[in-house]
């Protein structure tokens, strides 16, 4: 196994498509930039940008934030850190929630608060266009037909290139694709968290990418199956499992996400990891606990 100080490419994941944008399997996710309970400014700035800067240096061309982190520092430290954008690097952001507090979220996907988030996310990060703009959750006030319209009409006026979701069910996918076209779903999804399978493998028979996040999961057994099979592999468990989710599906793009250049380094790593057949299936076979949506 490469290690970090080898500096692995995120290329080594191989390619996936979203739509006309292809970029490395393996992308990061932007909310641990931000300060503790999401919220805030991150502890160590020049750490956050330096980590930024590193995962593209590794090949990561998928970035992955919301106005939501922070909120808006996420976005706004990606814009510090690598705008103007290298040629090839997708940065997908989401709008939904609005922030009042540490480790508070509170629904609000009204066409009216959408259109106000894609215009203030193009702001801080500094683009013209949204190359890939993702409905972070459905709001049950609000009729998801009405946020899905509102999106579908600002791709129209060249503010979002491709549209995306984030924590649904395959009910609302398939309602969304009958307003416009879905490039990506982004739910929780683990080797211990396999809640969202079916979901999983019906993005992978309509060619659409999965982001899965929080590649840990929550299973205390099955992280110890983890930590043997990266002894095994001399890797770390994250390693392991970002392996692991790169192999369940070709569709799948995990984001992990870190304020450490070590860590970035480490996490992209995994690029390089594959895994024995026999491990794959071990950690396959575990039983996993249903995932609450949030």
């Amino acid at each position: 196994m490469p290690t970090a100080s080898q500096a692995v490419s995120a290329a080594a994941a191989g390619t996936i498509a979203l739509s006309d944008l292809t970029v490395n399997r393996l992308g990061y996710g932007a909310m641990r930039i931000t300060g503790k309970g999401v919220w805030g400014p991150p502890v160590d700035h020049a750490a956050a940008i330096a980590t930024l800067r590193r995962a593209v240096e590794l090949g990561v061309n998928f970035i992955d934030t919301a106005d939501s982190y922070g909120p808006n520092v996420s976005e706004e430290l990606i814009a510090e850190a690598l705008a103007p954008y290298p040629s090839g690097l997708v940065v997908a952001t989401k709008g939904g929630w609005e922030r009042v507090g540490p480790g508070q979220w509170i629904h609000n996907a009204s066409p009216k608060h959408l259109q106000q988030a894609v215009e203030g996310s193009l702001k801080r990060l500094r683009l013209d266009r949204i190359s890939v703009y993702q409905l972070h959750v459905p709001d049950p006030a609000v009729s998801f037909d009405a946020s899905m319209e509102t999106l579908a009409r600002l791709r129209e006026a060249g503010k979002i290139q491709h549209v995306a979701l984030s924590n649904v069910t395959l009910e609302h996918l398939e309602r969304a694709r009958k307003i416009v076209p879905i490039v990506s779903v982004q739910n929780r999804y683990s080797f211990a968290d396999r809640e969202w399978d079916y979901l999983l493998d019906h993005c992978e028979k309509n060619g659409i990418a999965f982001i899965p996040w929080a590649p840990l999961g929550q299973n205390r057994q099955a992280h110890d199956i983890l930590s043997k099979a990266a002894t095994t592999l001399q890797a770390s468990p994250l390693q392991v499992a970002l392996a692991w989710l790169l192999r369940r599906s070709r569709i799948t793009l995990p984001i992990p996400g870190t304020s450490s250049v070590a860590h970035v380094e480490e996490n992209i790593a995994a690029a390089g990891l594959k895994l024995p057949d026999a491990i794959f299936k071990e950690l396959s076979a575990v039983q996993t606990p249903h995932a609450v949506l949030r």
